[in-house]
């Protein structure tokens, strides 16, 4: 990509959302961005400057089911992560990023990261992110791993930044670096006539060819204590065109010429194309049809022309459609289809000698349902293709297109504006895959958006699960053995925090009838749930009170300080002690990902409806990167886990979805947020843990345990429904 001019520079910048001056604007224009720009014409687009790079190894691996190749550092070991930076001859600092915002704050939180450690105001850093031809790979954003990993990660580059400054302003000025400090992005020594900036940094060819050597080694990082942006409350970087209108999510972008696909999907899954007579859609002026084995699109003019095609297309094919399982018998097939079977218990002989509790939980399939479903616009440019989607894992998209067209990976560029929600559903690229088939054929853009209909049937599920407990209680009450086997939903948050006499615990895969992967913490919210309410039915059996129980079944810790927090301010003991007809409360605690909660639930039930009347959650994630962010992830991870909690479920029967839609899958409704209290354990002394995933998993058995207290009456099922209760 050549820059030729000012007008080439200033349109490639609004490309990215800022003005010729590096203000953020409110309007944004897409529609010339250049197809064959690099990473290195990007610097040149940036003007002339200093880029500073840094490589560090995560220390965590993302366990994931349902990722493949698309998670990028899921389940694959260490994945390397880098923070660049860009300073320009004009003090502009941008900063680039291979993660992702799907509203979870990584925007604000990575600005924050930025600014603190080039000790800068935020609005002075301008974020790159998730643009594969222009900013490292990062690893996906998921497994709530960008707080620990890349934030860190930017940190130490900002860092490096900042250490040549004052390395520069030492070297000038002729003193001890100690004595420069830098403050509002300049580099003092107390004296009036001695600064610096970046600008001049940047300036400094010298430094230049310092940062074409070996990178600086043992960067220090501001410590917690000093620290003056990170902590503190920032708002989204680009909120006000969020709430304007301004902001071009994946669905509004355009490109000169652009067409409109629709895929033929099959009527049922596993249903395999036979014959496909394409002569009427073809015959329709404008419309382009692609039909490849199993594989039929088209692309057309308009939407309504794209819909009429595929109407076409529909009535001229033949399916065969093998038998298919159905929601009503999902706990009997994942038992009957337990690879290796379902284990026998080995802790038998130890709960013969006392109370045992045998119990099955169920767990239903339910949908991410993001506000917006999966779409990709595709453009070739020769041998070129550039891919505008919402995925969590572009450079794991930009893989999964380039092995689809058998392209190598340079060849492929996959660009993610901010979109409207992942919830863990976005590692995967079909969307892209199909509008880049439909746009080589027609040799035009194609902009391709899935119906709601098309999410809820064809994208990935939230795993269902079937989960077997034993457990068994001594002569004092405590808990002598436990015995819990996971079918078919994961691993996550698997093994219990409680003292007990011997443990025995498993998953197990199992022959799933549904398409399921990723999702708000997967399969810890499935293990808690089942865990929690059996905890509720040990303490019913010890004579014990539900928190009183649990806390002589916990060592001294965070999984024991948020419990008791959230107890506190639940004021419990006075509630249970009032507990008024048809009203319950319960509890339940657990952790995940490196952070813990705990959660109390009140609760009322009438005509076998329930109400869930407030909320109380303590979280506790370690120090604290932005409180107003995690004060609204703790809140939305509440009121989405409402909803598997009580009425989420997907049903299908003869492999078609029954409720493909929001007026038949209800998720919660504004009427159905209760009361919420959130109380946060901020430790300066504990490394920060992400946030996205954890506050969801103690909501379920919470309220299921209030349903207990309430009616005396147990559901061990996901949803919680009065009539499934014993």
């Amino acid at each position: 990509m050549s820059i030729r001019g000012e007008e080439d520079l200033a349109e490639s910048l609004r490309c990215l959302g800022f003005d010729a001056d590096g203000e953020e604007l409110v309007e944004r224009v897409p529609f010339r961005f250049k197809l064959d720009v690099d990473r290195r014409d990007f610097v040149k687009l940036l003007g002339a400057g200093l880029l500073i790079g840094v490589a560090t190894q995560s220390n965590a691996q993302e366990q994931g089911r349902g990722r493949g190749r698309g998670g990028r550092g899921g389940g694959r070991g260490p994945a390397t992560l880098s923070a660049r930076l860009h300073i320009g001859k004009d003090g502009i600092i941008t900063v680039m990023t291979g993660k992702v915002e799907c509203g979870q704050g990584a925007r604000a939180e990575l600005t924050q990261a930025a600014a603190e450690e080039l000790r800068v105001a935020p609005e002075s850093v301008r974020l790159v992110m998730a643009d594969t031809s222009l900013v490292p790979d990062d690893g996906g954003t998921s497994g709530s791993r960008t707080t620990p990993g890349t934030v860190p990660s930017i940190c130490q580059g900002c860092a490096a930044a900042r250490d040549l400054l004052v390395a520069l302003a030492a070297k000038r000025w002729s003193v001890e670096a100690k004595t420069v400090q830098v403050k509002e992005g300049k580099a003092g020594d107390g004296k009036p006539e001695h600064s610096l900036t970046y600008a001049d940094l940047a300036a400094d060819e010298e430094s230049g060819k310092a940062m074409n050597g070996e990178m600086p080694r043992g960067v220090t990082l501001t410590p917690v204590a000093e620290w003056k942006t990170l902590g503190a409350s920032l708002p989204r970087p680009n909120a006000r065109d969020v709430v304007t209108g301004g902001h071009l999510y994946p669905s509004d972008m355009k490109r000169p010429g652009m067409l409109h696909g629709k895929i033929l999907r099959r009527p049922s899954y596993g249903a395999k194309l036979v014959s496909l007579d394409t002569a009427a859609a073809k015959a329709m002026n404008g419309v382009v049809v692609v039909h490849d084995g199993d594989f039929a699109g088209v692309a057309a003019p308009t939407s309504w022309l794209a819909q009429k095609a595929i109407d076409a297309l529909a009535a001229g094919a033949k399916w065969e459609s093998p038998p298919h399982p159905s929601s009503a018998t999902l706990s009997e097939h994942l038992r009957k289809n337990a690879q290796g079977g379902m284990p026998a218990n080995p802790n038998a002989a130890e709960m013969a000698a006392g109370k045992v509790l045998k119990r099955t939980y169920d767990v239903a399939y339910v949908q991410h349902s993001p506000m917006e479903p999966r779409v990709a616009l595709a453009e070739w440019d020769g041998p070129q293709l550039t891919v505008w989607t919402a995925t969590q894992a572009p450079f794991g998209v930009r893989g999964e297109v380039a092995r689809a067209f058998n392209v190598p990976e340079d060849k492929v560029r996959v660009i993610i504006p901010d979109f409207g929600g992942g919830f863990g559903g976005r590692h995967t690229g079909e969307s892209a895959v199909e509008a880049a088939r439909l746009a080589k054929a027609a040799g035009k853009p194609v902009h391709l958006r899935w119906t709601r209909e098309e999410e809820f049937t064809w994208a990935s599920f939230r795993p269902a699960a079937l989960i077997e407990t034993e457990a068994s209680l001594d002569a004092e009450g405590k808990i002598s053995s436990w015995h819990f086997i996971n079918v078919n939903s994961g691993g996550s948050s698997l093994r219990t925090p409680y003292r007990a006499g011997k443990n025995n615990e498993r998953f197990i895969n199992s022959a799933a009838p549904l398409r399921h992967g990723s999702y708000r913490a997967l399969a810890a919210t499935a293990n808690t749930f089942a865990r929690e309410s059996l905890m509720d039915e040990l303490a019913a059996e010890a004579g014990r009170d539900p928190l009183e129980f649990r806390l002589a079944h916990l060592e001294p810790g965070r999984l024991r300080s948020v419990l008791e927090s959230a107890a506190k301010k639940f004021d419990w003991a006075k509630r249970v002690k009032e507990k008024k007809p048809g009203t319950g409360v319960g509890l339940a605690c657990s952790t995940d990902k490196g952070s813990f909660v705990a959660a109390c639930a009140e609760v009322a039930v009438k005509d076998n409806a329930i109400i869930v009347k407030h909320v109380c959650q303590a979280y506790d994630c370690g120090k604290v990167m932005n409180p107003d962010n995690l004060q609204r992830q703790v809140k939305g991870a509440i009121v989405m886990g409402l909803g598997p909690a009580l009425r989420e479920e997907m049903k299908f029967e003869n492999g078609k979805i029954l409720n493909a839609s929001y007026k038949q899958y209800k998720v919660p409704r504004f009427e159905d947020v209760p009361t919420l209290d959130i109380v946060i354990l901020d430790d300066p002394k504990v490394e920060s843990a992400g946030a996205g995933e954890t506050p969801i998993i103690a909501v379920a058995p919470a309220i299921a345990n209030a349903v207990f207290h309430a009616t005396g009456k147990r559901i061990r099922q996901m949803p919680l429904r009065m009539e499934a209760a014993k």
